[in-house]
Protein backbone atom coordinates (compact mmCIF):
# COMPACT_ATOMS: atom_id res chain seq x y z
CA UNK A 1 0.00 0.00 0.00
CA UNK A 2 1.50 3.50 -1.18
CA UNK A 3 3.07 5.54 2.22
CA UNK A 4 0.37 7.78 3.90
CA UNK A 5 2.06 11.18 4.80
CA UNK A 6 1.45 11.91 8.89
CA UNK A 7 1.47 14.86 10.47
CA UNK A 8 2.37 15.58 14.39
CA UNK A 9 2.93 18.68 16.64
CA UNK A 10 1.29 22.07 16.80
CA UNK A 11 0.33 24.19 13.62
CA UNK A 12 1.29 27.73 14.04
CA UNK A 13 -0.84 30.32 15.73
CA UNK A 14 -3.21 31.63 13.30
CA UNK A 15 -1.84 35.52 12.12
CA UNK A 16 -4.58 36.51 9.80
CA UNK A 17 -5.46 35.77 5.99
CA UNK A 18 -6.73 32.67 4.37
CA UNK A 19 -6.68 30.37 7.60
CA UNK A 20 -6.13 27.13 5.08
CA UNK A 21 -3.21 28.85 4.06
CA UNK A 22 -0.82 26.27 5.99
CA UNK A 23 -3.45 23.37 6.74
CA UNK A 24 -1.27 20.67 6.64
CA UNK A 25 -3.00 17.90 3.91
CA UNK A 26 -2.36 14.92 1.57
CA UNK A 27 -3.94 12.72 -0.72
CA UNK A 28 -5.49 9.86 0.62
CA UNK A 29 -5.39 6.82 -1.48
CA UNK A 30 -8.66 5.64 0.06
CA UNK A 31 -11.03 8.34 -0.37
CA UNK A 32 -12.45 7.63 -3.78
CA UNK A 33 -14.72 5.66 -1.68
CA UNK A 34 -17.75 5.86 0.19
CA UNK A 35 -18.05 7.80 3.13
CA UNK A 36 -19.67 5.63 5.71
CA UNK A 37 -19.85 8.18 8.26
CA UNK A 38 -21.91 10.13 5.63
CA UNK A 39 -24.97 12.06 7.30
CA UNK A 40 -27.45 11.84 4.21
CA UNK A 41 -26.81 7.81 4.64
CA UNK A 42 -27.98 7.82 7.99
CA UNK A 43 -24.81 8.37 10.08
CA UNK A 44 -24.22 10.45 13.05
CA UNK A 45 -22.67 11.03 16.23
CA UNK A 46 -24.84 9.10 19.08
CA UNK A 47 -22.52 9.98 22.45
CA UNK A 48 -19.73 11.65 23.56
CA UNK A 49 -18.67 11.56 27.15
CA UNK A 50 -17.71 15.48 26.84
CA UNK A 51 -18.75 18.42 24.90
CA UNK A 52 -18.17 21.08 26.92
CA UNK A 53 -16.84 23.86 24.26
CA UNK A 54 -18.04 22.52 20.79
CA UNK A 55 -21.09 19.95 20.26
CA UNK A 56 -20.03 16.06 18.64
CA UNK A 57 -22.05 16.45 15.88
CA UNK A 58 -20.07 18.89 14.09
CA UNK A 59 -17.84 15.59 13.53
CA UNK A 60 -19.89 14.48 10.80
CA UNK A 61 -21.03 17.79 9.19
CA UNK A 62 -20.90 17.79 5.33
CA UNK A 63 -17.74 20.39 3.63
CA UNK A 64 -14.53 21.76 5.59
CA UNK A 65 -14.09 23.59 8.96
CA UNK A 66 -14.90 27.08 9.20
CA UNK A 67 -13.16 29.43 11.07
CA UNK A 68 -14.22 32.76 12.30
CA UNK A 69 -11.07 34.15 14.76
CA UNK A 70 -13.42 36.81 16.11
CA UNK A 71 -16.40 34.29 17.05
CA UNK A 72 -16.46 33.82 21.29
CA UNK A 73 -19.42 32.23 23.23
CA UNK A 74 -19.67 32.57 27.05
CA UNK A 75 -17.72 29.08 27.74
CA UNK A 76 -14.86 30.56 25.32
CA UNK A 77 -13.67 30.41 21.71
CA UNK A 78 -16.61 29.14 19.37
CA UNK A 79 -15.17 26.00 17.37
CA UNK A 80 -16.27 24.22 13.66
CA UNK A 81 -15.56 20.68 15.21
CA UNK A 82 -15.96 18.73 18.62
CA UNK A 83 -14.18 20.01 21.68
CA UNK A 84 -13.78 18.87 24.97
CA UNK A 85 -12.63 20.58 28.42
CA UNK A 86 -8.85 19.69 29.24
CA UNK A 87 -8.63 17.34 31.37
CA UNK A 88 -6.46 17.34 34.55
CA UNK A 89 -4.48 15.25 37.31
CA UNK A 90 -5.84 13.52 40.44
CA UNK A 91 -3.64 16.31 42.89
CA UNK A 92 -1.71 18.67 42.62
CA UNK A 93 0.88 16.76 43.44
CA UNK A 94 0.39 14.96 39.70
CA UNK A 95 -1.81 17.82 38.11
CA UNK A 96 -1.35 15.83 34.61
CA UNK A 97 -3.87 13.34 33.09
CA UNK A 98 -2.85 9.96 33.32
CA UNK A 99 -1.19 8.27 30.93
CA UNK A 100 -4.63 6.24 29.74
CA UNK A 101 -7.11 8.93 30.26
CA UNK A 102 -9.04 10.21 27.03
CA UNK A 103 -12.20 11.82 25.88
CA UNK A 104 -14.57 9.81 23.35
CA UNK A 105 -17.30 9.85 20.92
CA UNK A 106 -19.24 7.44 19.89
CA UNK A 107 -20.55 6.99 15.86
CA UNK A 108 -22.97 4.89 13.89
CA UNK A 109 -22.25 4.40 10.38
CA UNK A 110 -24.79 5.13 7.81
CA UNK A 111 -24.38 2.08 6.60
CA UNK A 112 -22.44 -1.23 7.41
CA UNK A 113 -19.61 -1.73 6.03
CA UNK A 114 -15.93 -2.61 6.00
CA UNK A 115 -13.82 0.40 6.85
CA UNK A 116 -10.27 0.94 4.30
CA UNK A 117 -9.65 4.24 5.33
CA UNK A 118 -10.09 7.08 8.41
CA UNK A 119 -9.25 10.96 8.15
CA UNK A 120 -9.01 12.21 11.68
CA UNK A 121 -9.39 16.26 10.63
CA UNK A 122 -8.01 19.16 12.87
CA UNK A 123 -8.24 21.83 10.80
CA UNK A 124 -8.26 24.78 13.10
CA UNK A 125 -7.05 23.00 16.33
CA UNK A 126 -3.76 24.59 15.79
CA UNK A 127 -2.49 24.15 19.49
CA UNK A 128 -5.67 22.55 21.12
CA UNK A 129 -5.61 19.25 18.99
CA UNK A 130 -5.31 15.59 20.87
CA UNK A 131 -1.65 14.52 21.51
CA UNK A 132 -2.87 11.19 19.73
CA UNK A 133 -5.90 9.56 18.13
CA UNK A 134 -7.31 5.70 18.38
CA UNK A 135 -10.25 4.50 16.82
CA UNK A 136 -12.21 1.37 17.37
CA UNK A 137 -14.89 -0.40 15.47
CA UNK A 138 -17.45 -3.19 16.18
CA UNK A 139 -20.67 -4.74 14.20
CA UNK A 140 -23.96 -4.50 16.54
CA UNK A 141 -27.39 -4.75 13.97
CA UNK A 142 -30.28 -3.05 15.05
CA UNK A 143 -30.65 0.44 16.57
CA UNK A 144 -28.44 -0.24 19.61
CA UNK A 145 -28.26 3.08 22.58
CA UNK A 146 -25.34 4.24 23.63
CA UNK A 147 -25.56 2.31 26.67
CA UNK A 148 -26.06 -1.40 24.91
CA UNK A 149 -22.66 -0.71 23.12
CA UNK A 150 -20.80 0.46 26.32
CA UNK A 151 -21.96 -3.09 27.36
CA UNK A 152 -19.30 -5.83 28.62
CA UNK A 153 -20.77 -8.41 25.76
CA UNK A 154 -19.90 -5.69 22.64
CA UNK A 155 -16.40 -6.31 21.15
CA UNK A 156 -14.54 -3.64 19.95
CA UNK A 157 -11.79 -4.12 17.68
CA UNK A 158 -8.83 -1.64 17.02
CA UNK A 159 -8.91 -0.61 13.52
CA UNK A 160 -6.23 2.77 14.26
CA UNK A 161 -4.00 1.91 17.15
CA UNK A 162 -3.11 5.16 19.47
CA UNK A 163 -1.12 7.59 17.13
CA UNK A 164 -0.09 10.83 17.57
CA UNK A 165 -1.47 13.33 15.17
CA UNK A 166 -0.67 17.28 14.07
CA UNK A 167 -3.10 20.10 14.86
CA UNK A 168 -4.58 21.77 11.79
CA UNK A 169 -4.35 18.94 9.77
CA UNK A 170 -5.39 16.02 8.02
CA UNK A 171 -4.58 13.07 9.66
CA UNK A 172 -5.13 9.96 7.15
CA UNK A 173 -4.65 6.25 8.13
CA UNK A 174 -5.30 2.99 6.38
CA UNK A 175 -7.65 -0.01 7.34
CA UNK A 176 -6.71 -3.20 7.34
CA UNK A 177 -9.41 -4.89 9.78
CA UNK A 178 -11.45 -7.21 7.09
CA UNK A 179 -14.68 -7.11 9.15
CA UNK A 180 -17.90 -5.87 9.40
CA UNK A 181 -18.72 -2.46 10.96
CA UNK A 182 -21.79 -0.09 12.21
CA UNK A 183 -20.49 1.23 14.63
CA UNK A 184 -16.95 3.43 15.45
CA UNK A 185 -15.25 4.70 18.97
CA UNK A 186 -13.50 7.92 17.97
CA UNK A 187 -10.99 8.50 20.93
CA UNK A 188 -8.75 11.28 21.48
CA UNK A 189 -5.54 11.39 24.15
CA UNK A 190 -5.73 12.76 26.43
CA UNK A 191 -7.82 15.68 24.99
CA UNK A 192 -8.56 18.99 23.12
CA UNK A 193 -10.80 18.87 19.42
CA UNK A 194 -11.44 16.95 16.15
CA UNK A 195 -12.92 18.46 13.37
CA UNK A 196 -14.38 16.41 11.04
CA UNK A 197 -14.36 12.79 11.01
CA UNK A 198 -14.67 10.71 7.51
CA UNK A 199 -14.80 6.76 7.55
CA UNK A 200 -14.14 5.75 3.82
CA UNK A 201 -14.83 2.43 3.04
CA UNK A 202 -16.83 -0.40 1.27
CA UNK A 203 -20.81 -0.58 1.89
CA UNK A 204 -22.19 -4.32 3.01
CA UNK A 205 -25.83 -4.59 2.45
CA UNK A 206 -28.42 -6.18 4.98
CA UNK A 207 -29.27 -8.97 2.76
CA UNK A 208 -32.17 -9.90 4.85
CA UNK A 209 -33.41 -6.23 4.12
CA UNK A 210 -32.81 -6.28 0.60
CA UNK A 211 -34.88 -9.58 0.08
CA UNK A 212 -37.71 -8.52 2.17
CA UNK A 213 -37.61 -5.13 -0.11
CA UNK A 214 -37.73 -7.61 -3.01
CA UNK A 215 -37.58 -4.43 -5.67
CA UNK A 216 -35.00 -2.15 -4.66
CA UNK A 217 -32.38 0.38 -6.12
CA UNK A 218 -29.88 -1.88 -7.22
CA UNK A 219 -27.09 1.01 -8.03
CA UNK A 220 -28.01 3.16 -4.54
CA UNK A 221 -24.92 3.76 -2.88
CA UNK A 222 -26.95 3.00 0.80
CA UNK A 223 -27.63 -0.76 -0.89
CA UNK A 224 -24.03 -1.50 -1.84
CA UNK A 225 -23.64 0.21 -5.17
CA UNK A 226 -20.57 2.40 -5.97
CA UNK A 227 -19.15 4.05 -9.04
CA UNK A 228 -16.06 2.73 -10.87
CA UNK A 229 -15.12 5.57 -12.91
CA UNK A 230 -16.53 8.71 -14.93
CA UNK A 231 -15.28 11.13 -18.08
CA UNK A 232 -15.26 14.13 -16.06
CA UNK A 233 -15.22 15.01 -12.73
CA UNK A 234 -14.85 18.47 -13.04
CA UNK A 235 -17.35 20.55 -10.89
CA UNK A 236 -18.84 17.83 -8.68
CA UNK A 237 -18.45 13.84 -7.66
CA UNK A 238 -19.89 11.46 -9.86
CA UNK A 239 -21.07 9.08 -6.47
CA UNK A 240 -23.70 12.00 -5.94
CA UNK A 241 -25.42 10.35 -8.71
CA UNK A 242 -26.30 7.34 -6.37
CA UNK A 243 -26.70 9.10 -2.66
CA UNK A 244 -30.10 9.40 -1.21
CA UNK A 245 -32.76 11.41 -2.02
CA UNK A 246 -33.27 13.99 -4.39
CA UNK A 247 -30.52 16.13 -5.50
CA UNK A 248 -31.25 19.68 -3.16
CA UNK A 249 -29.47 21.88 -4.86
CA UNK A 250 -26.72 21.81 -8.06
CA UNK A 251 -23.31 20.53 -7.15
CA UNK A 252 -25.58 17.91 -5.38
CA UNK A 253 -25.67 16.00 -8.62
CA UNK A 254 -23.24 15.53 -11.35
CA UNK A 255 -21.78 18.19 -13.69
CA UNK A 256 -19.19 17.95 -16.36
CA UNK A 257 -17.16 21.10 -18.07
CA UNK A 258 -18.42 22.18 -21.42
CA UNK A 259 -17.25 19.89 -24.43
CA UNK A 260 -15.73 22.00 -27.16
CA UNK A 261 -15.51 18.61 -29.30
CA UNK A 262 -17.66 15.94 -30.52
CA UNK A 263 -17.39 13.69 -27.63
CA UNK A 264 -19.75 12.72 -24.86
CA UNK A 265 -19.06 11.99 -20.98
CA UNK A 266 -20.11 8.68 -18.80
CA UNK A 267 -20.16 7.18 -15.46
CA UNK A 268 -19.71 3.43 -14.73
CA UNK A 269 -20.89 1.61 -11.77
CA UNK A 270 -20.78 -1.59 -10.01
CA UNK A 271 -24.16 -2.85 -8.55
CA UNK A 272 -24.86 -4.23 -5.39
CA UNK A 273 -24.81 -8.01 -6.63
CA UNK A 274 -25.89 -9.83 -9.75
CA UNK A 275 -29.71 -8.44 -10.47
CA UNK A 276 -32.70 -8.14 -12.82
CA UNK A 277 -33.65 -4.73 -13.60
CA UNK A 278 -37.16 -3.69 -14.46
CA UNK A 279 -37.57 -0.32 -14.66
CA UNK A 280 -35.26 3.24 -13.73
CA UNK A 281 -34.85 7.03 -13.41
CA UNK A 282 -32.53 9.16 -14.92
CA UNK A 283 -33.21 12.88 -12.52
CA UNK A 284 -31.74 16.01 -13.74
CA UNK A 285 -32.98 17.88 -10.58
CA UNK A 286 -31.72 21.46 -10.06
CA UNK A 287 -29.85 21.49 -13.48
CA UNK A 288 -31.31 23.68 -15.65
CA UNK A 289 -29.67 25.06 -18.17
CA UNK A 290 -26.71 22.76 -18.03
CA UNK A 291 -28.41 19.23 -18.02
CA UNK A 292 -27.08 16.65 -19.82
CA UNK A 293 -29.38 16.89 -23.44
CA UNK A 294 -29.72 13.56 -23.98
CA UNK A 295 -28.70 10.00 -22.16
CA UNK A 296 -28.28 6.38 -22.84
CA UNK A 297 -28.17 3.13 -20.37
CA UNK A 298 -26.34 0.18 -20.68
CA UNK A 299 -25.50 -2.86 -18.42
CA UNK A 300 -23.34 -5.56 -18.82
CA UNK A 301 -23.20 -9.43 -17.03
CA UNK A 302 -20.02 -10.23 -15.48
CA UNK A 303 -18.89 -12.99 -13.76
CA UNK A 304 -18.15 -13.01 -9.91
CA UNK A 305 -15.75 -10.63 -8.60
CA UNK A 306 -15.81 -9.15 -12.20
CA UNK A 307 -13.94 -11.54 -13.94
CA UNK A 308 -15.31 -13.82 -16.81
CA UNK A 309 -18.87 -13.30 -18.17
CA UNK A 310 -19.61 -11.75 -22.07
CA UNK A 311 -18.50 -8.56 -20.70
CA UNK A 312 -20.61 -6.98 -23.20
CA UNK A 313 -22.88 -4.13 -22.82
CA UNK A 314 -25.94 -4.16 -23.57
CA UNK A 315 -27.77 -0.76 -24.07
CA UNK A 316 -31.36 -0.89 -21.89
CA UNK A 317 -32.26 2.48 -22.90
CA UNK A 318 -31.56 3.68 -25.96
CA UNK A 319 -30.16 7.90 -26.56
CA UNK A 320 -33.32 9.56 -25.25
CA UNK A 321 -34.05 13.25 -24.74
CA UNK A 322 -33.75 14.66 -21.06
CA UNK A 323 -35.53 17.51 -19.67
CA UNK A 324 -34.10 20.45 -17.42
CA UNK A 325 -35.04 20.04 -13.58
CA UNK A 326 -36.54 17.07 -14.55
CA UNK A 327 -37.34 13.10 -12.96
CA UNK A 328 -37.71 10.94 -16.17
CA UNK A 329 -39.06 7.17 -15.28
CA UNK A 330 -38.79 4.39 -17.56
CA UNK A 331 -40.75 1.02 -17.75
CA UNK A 332 -38.04 -1.43 -19.29
CA UNK A 333 -40.01 -3.70 -22.21
CA UNK A 334 -38.00 -6.77 -20.72
CA UNK A 335 -35.78 -7.31 -17.38
CA UNK A 336 -31.77 -6.87 -18.27
CA UNK A 337 -29.36 -9.06 -15.83
CA UNK A 338 -26.03 -7.30 -14.70
CA UNK A 339 -23.51 -6.50 -12.49
CA UNK A 340 -22.36 -3.19 -13.91
CA UNK A 341 -24.14 -0.15 -15.56
CA UNK A 342 -23.10 2.52 -17.61
CA UNK A 343 -24.45 5.68 -18.14
CA UNK A 344 -23.57 8.18 -21.22
CA UNK A 345 -24.48 11.31 -21.30
CA UNK A 346 -24.52 13.77 -24.71
CA UNK A 347 -22.36 15.70 -25.22
CA UNK A 348 -22.03 16.52 -21.62
CA UNK A 349 -23.61 18.45 -18.25
CA UNK A 350 -24.92 16.62 -16.00
CA UNK A 351 -27.45 14.40 -13.66
CA UNK A 352 -28.26 14.44 -10.23
CA UNK A 353 -29.51 10.88 -9.67
CA UNK A 354 -29.38 7.45 -11.37
CA UNK A 355 -32.39 5.03 -10.23
CA UNK A 356 -31.71 1.32 -11.44
CA UNK A 357 -34.80 -0.69 -9.78
CA UNK A 358 -34.46 -4.09 -9.95
CA UNK A 359 -34.25 -7.88 -7.85
CA UNK A 360 -31.08 -9.72 -7.06
CA UNK A 361 -30.50 -12.79 -9.14
CA UNK A 362 -29.87 -16.29 -7.53
CA UNK A 363 -26.40 -15.71 -7.91
CA UNK A 364 -26.26 -11.86 -6.25
CA UNK A 365 -28.02 -13.16 -3.50
CA UNK A 366 -25.44 -15.94 -2.96
CA UNK A 367 -22.58 -13.83 -3.61
CA UNK A 368 -23.82 -11.07 -0.69
CA UNK A 369 -24.24 -14.03 1.81
CA UNK A 370 -21.26 -15.33 0.93
CA UNK A 371 -19.29 -11.76 1.86
CA UNK A 372 -21.17 -11.87 5.18
CA UNK A 373 -20.31 -14.74 5.95
CA UNK A 374 -16.44 -14.07 4.94
CA UNK A 375 -16.77 -10.35 7.64
CA UNK A 376 -18.06 -12.85 10.04
CA UNK A 377 -21.79 -13.50 9.59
Amino acid sequence: MTAIETFTGDARPYSGGDPYADYRTADFPFTHLADLADRRLGAGVIAANDEFFAQRENLLLPGRPVFDPERFGHKGKIMDGWETRRRRGASAGHPWPAGDDHDWAMIRLGTPGVVRGIVVDTAHFRGNHPQAVSVEGTAVDGSPSPGDLLGDDVKWTTLVPRTPVGGHAANGFAVTAEQRVTHLRLNQHPDGGIARLRVYGEVVPDLAWLTALGTFDVVALENGGRVLDASDLFYSPAANTIRPGRSQKMDDGWETRRRRDHGHDWITYRLVAQSRIRALEIDTAYLKGNAAGWASVSVQDCGEGGEGGDGAWREILPRTRLQPDTNHRFVLPAPAVGTHARVDIHPDGGISRLRLFGTLTDRGRGELEARRQELGG
